[in-house]
Parts: structure tokens; C-alpha cells; sequence
């Protein structure tokens, strides 16, 4: 394995991840949020293109990773406000998002910020437990240390018949995977994913079950393309059974 730099009552998983951050007649930007180490707050925009008012409350967690998988929190850390949006046909509102501390962080934080698109029933907007859509919009909080990068080991390896990506990030920012293309010793291609693939936070292990079949012929040497961070990485790996 070669190193390359490059609850609610539960836990939240990486699927809660994957809801778009723009759908419906909803528009929302940024799609993700980083505020440096000394920067207090930040905004989300939300566009209403529809011809009928939008409902939603906006709710914030705190994102880490255990166990190889995604798992999201309720925090205080960061204070959306309002925390219940109502936009107008055609208009736009802005959801103000306020770190509490001041502290400066060693390592990147992160969060996700959970917006539901409530329906309105005859009396306003719903109680909140029937959900139309979900947007999951990343906030990140970057370290004192502007040089954090993060530093990224591969593995791939086989486990109950499916071919699984390990990777652990050691460094001190969150590495966002995209372009993921993994090829075998005689030059045979798997690509992964040809767009985002998922994020491995700072100091965190992720892993995932790749696409493909268990008898794809990903033994031995492995070479690793990817944009990690919107930048091409090369790596290499062995793949094993465990």
C-alpha cells in the first residue's frame, strides 16, 4: 500500500450524503462551504423557481467517519439561521450559517448541513415528518495551518465475494475523490466513478464496495487515477483477500 499526498436517535449514513443540492424548483449555492480558520460565517442561497412557496427547516451535524463509514451528529458548533425557511414563488432567501467558537482548529472540521423541503398542508407548512426532498450541502472549517493537504493510503481487497476501496487519510484536510479509475498489471481498465466519488475526512478511514463484479480481475499490482481536491493523483496499491 503506497501513500500519495494528495444520532436523531441514529446514525446518518452515506446515502444522506449522496441528495442532491439542487432539485425540484429548489436552487442552492454554494454546494459546499469552507470557512478559514479565522472566519466566523458563511451563507447558503435558496432560490425558489416554482410557482408555489417553499417550506423547509434547516438542520446541522457534525460529519465524521467510524468504522469506515459516514456517520452525522446533531451539533451546536454551527447555528443556522432561520432555522425554518419559507420562500415566495420566484424569490430567494439566505440561510446565515455561524460558527460559536472562535477557536482555531488543528484540523479540518466538518459538518453537514441537512435542509428538508417540507409540503404545506391546509394550515401552513407540515409538522416537519414528511419529507419531500433533502439537500445535504458539506462545511468544512479549515485548519489554523493553511498548508494542510491531506495524505492518502490505498488499498483494494476482497471481502465476502465483493471487491472493496480502503482508504485512509492521514493528513489534516479532507480529500474529496472524483474521476476515481482504478487498472490491473496488463493494462485493463475499471472505471470507478467517471464523476464524485465520495470524501475521506482528515485523520479518518473510508471505505466502500467498489462497482464492479467479484470476479473482476483486480489481483496483484493496482495502478490509482484520481482527482483528489480537483487535482490529478497517481498511486498504486496490491490488491488482497482478506
Amino acid at each position: 500500500m503506497i501513500g500519495a499526498r494528495a444520532k436523531i436517535a441514529g446514525l446518518i449514513t452515506a446515502q444522506m450524503l449522496a441528495w442532491p443540492v439542487a432539485a425540484a424548483n429548489l436552487q442552492i449555492s454554494p454546494v459546499m462551504i469552507s470557512l478559514r480558520a479565522g472566519q466566523g460565517a458563511s451563507g447558503i442561497s435558496m432560490q425558489n423557481l416554482g410557482e408555489a412557496p417553499v417550506y423547509g427547516q434547516v438542520r446541522i451535524y457534525q460529519w465524521e467517519q467510524k468504522d469506515g463509514d459516514d456517520v452525522l451528529t446533531p451539533t451546536q458548533e454551527i447555528v443556522a439561521s432561520p432555522p425554518i425557511i419559507q420562500i415566495a414563488p420566484k424569490a430567494s432567501q439566505m440561510i446565515r450559517l455561524v460558527r460559536r467558537s472562535e477557536q482555531l482548529p488543528t484540523s479540518e472540521l466538518c459538518y453537514r448541513i441537512l435542509i428538508d423541503e417540507i409540503p404545506k398542508d391546509e394550515n401552513g407548512p407540515a409538522s416537519g415528518v414528511d419529507i419531500r426532498l433533502r439537500y445535504s450541502v458539506p462545511m468544512f472549517v479549515l485548519p489554523a495551518d493553511e498548508r494542510a493537504s491531506p495524505l492518502l493510503a490505498w488499498s483494494v481487497f476482497k471481502k465476502e465475494g465483493n471487491w472493496m476501496l480502503r482508504v485512509r487519510n492521514s493528513g489534516t484536510q479532507r480529500a474529496q475523490i472524483g474521476a476515481l479509475e482504478l487498472s490491473n498489471a496488463s493494462g485493463q481498465q475499471f472505471v470507478i466513478a467517471p464523476g464524485l466519488f465520495g470524501y475521506v475526512l482528515a485523520g479518518r478511514v473510508r471505505e466502500w464496495r467498489l462497482p464492479t463484479s467479484g470476479d473482476a480481475d483486480l489481483n496483484g499490482t493496482l495502478a490509482v487515477k484520481a482527482n483528489i481536491n480537483s487535482r490529478p493523483l497517481s498511486a498504486s496499491t496490491v490488491a488482497k483477500v482478506e
